[in-house]
């Protein structure tokens, strides 16, 4: 069944992820007839995972996909999942200074070309690594993220493409040997995470990994003063009331109105 499924994904980049994840998941779950499983064997196995050294984050993702594999083979009939709590979003995000470090490190070409596409179009790793240069328009000056119209729908499909971003793109296609606008050699890359662990290291960086890039650009959007409404567009998200949980936060007038209130010498000051 998990097999089934992940063929079905076949080209995504969650099927490659769950090539691995079913060793790990095999041990307690493999013998068991699907409907059999119980929330004692999902503690069971997360209480392995912790043992062996595993994050919640990573346990909390193999469940989700476990989760994934029955829904699809049993609906509304597939056993709960219970998985440990999703963790907090990481904080880390890159100041301006820390950015030009980052761009300015020397570094392999795809890496350079993977960070500005990151960067400038606040998407994930999997949607730069997944893009292909039929999806990039230079003469209206946009980007189409969404890989087909078979698959899962964000809030947004076509961003804008910025003077930068347009430099280093228009670059990279003179030198293009693939559709894959982020390549190596010929050939469409998986993983930038060595790359990309290098770069930071040299940049003298600490705690950035691809996802910080996109919670980076979301919050100099928030910074900048943009409207948490077209900063959800931007990151794809569905509901605006995600957006303003994680970034309000960074926006330069958030709580302003409620601080002045709370500026109790101003009481002194007219006494």
């Amino acid at each position: 069944m998990w097999e089934a499924y992940r063929q079905e994904k076949e080209g995504r980049r969650v099927a490659e992820a769950m090539k691995f994840e079913w060793k790990a998941l095999e041990p307690t779950f493999g013998s068991l007839h699907p409907k059999a499983i119980t929330i004692d064997h999902c503690r069971a196995y997360i209480a392995s995972r912790r043992k062996a050294g595993k994050h919640d984050g990573t346990i909390w993702t193999e469940l989700g996909h476990l989760r994934s594999v029955l829904r699809w083979a049993y609906g509304d009939q597939a056993p709960r999942i219970e998985r440990p709590a999703k963790p907090a979003p990481k904080e880390r995000w890159l100041t301006e200074k820390e950015i030009t470090k980052l761009l300015e490190t020397p570094k392999a070409p795809h890496i350079d070309l993977a960070i500005h596409v990151m960067l400038g179009t606040a998407c994930r790793i999997g949607a730069a690594l997944d893009l292909t240069w039929d999806r990039v328009d230079f003469e209206r000056g946009q980007i189409n993220l969404r890989t087909s119209d078979t698959g899962p729908r964000k809030g947004r499909a076509i961003v804008p493409m910025n003077g930068g971003l347009r430099a280093a793109l228009s670059a990279a296609k003179k030198a293009a040997l693939s559709d894959y606008v982020i390549e190596w050699a010929g050939e469409p890359v998986k993983s930038i995470k060595t790359g990309f662990s290098k770069a930071v290291s040299d940049a003298g960086l600490d705690g950035v990994t691809p996802h910080t890039l996109r919670h980076t650009a979301a919050v100099h959007l928030a910074a900048a003063g943009v409207p948490m409404s077209r900063i959800a567009q931007y990151l794809g998200h569905t509901s605006t009331a995600v957006t303003e949980r994680v970034y309000a936060r960074f926006a330069p007038d958030h709580l302003r109105q409620e601080a002045e209130i709370l500026d109790f010498t101003r009481v002194r000051k007219v006494q």
